[in-house]
């Protein structure tokens, strides 16, 4: 009778094989969403960084008074991370205001991103 009772406590080959097939859907899956949600977190870093860099070189561009002329850009490399800003300034339709924007771009796992920072300056003070 024992041995009767040890063949039963086995897994059929059908059991094991429907075990992988589960495994074989589920672990690429799994690792897609840990591959998705990593690149989501530098992302985000990377985009407050570049905000940080946008809201810095507008400021700076506003004290020099260099909001009026030519397309102005640079590198901002913090760690191993370069990022590419440029400034636009553009009359404004209405009132004597210009729009002024500057641009980061940076990348991530082989994708450039960006962030836009924009705002209006009264020509009259410039």
């Amino acid at each position: 009778m024992p041995a009767v009772k040890r063949a039963q406590a086995a897994f059929t080959l059908v059991e094991v094989l429907a075990a992988l097939t589960l495994m074989a859907i589920v672990i690429p899956v799994a690792v897609e969403g840990l591959r998705i949600a990593g690149k989501a977190g530098e992302v985000g870093q990377r985009k407050t960084a570049a905000a940080r860099i946008a809201e810095r070189v507008l400021n700076e561009s506003m004290v020099t008074g260099q909001l009026r002329g030519a397309t102005q850009n640079g590198v901002v490399q913090e760690g191993t991370i370069q990022y590419q800003w440029s400034t636009r300034s553009e009359p404004w339709p209405q009132d004597s205001m210009r729009l002024v924007t500057v641009q980061v771009i940076f990348p991530v796992q082989g994708r450039d991103y960006d962030v836009r920072l924009s705002t209006l300056v009264d020509n009259s003070t410039q």
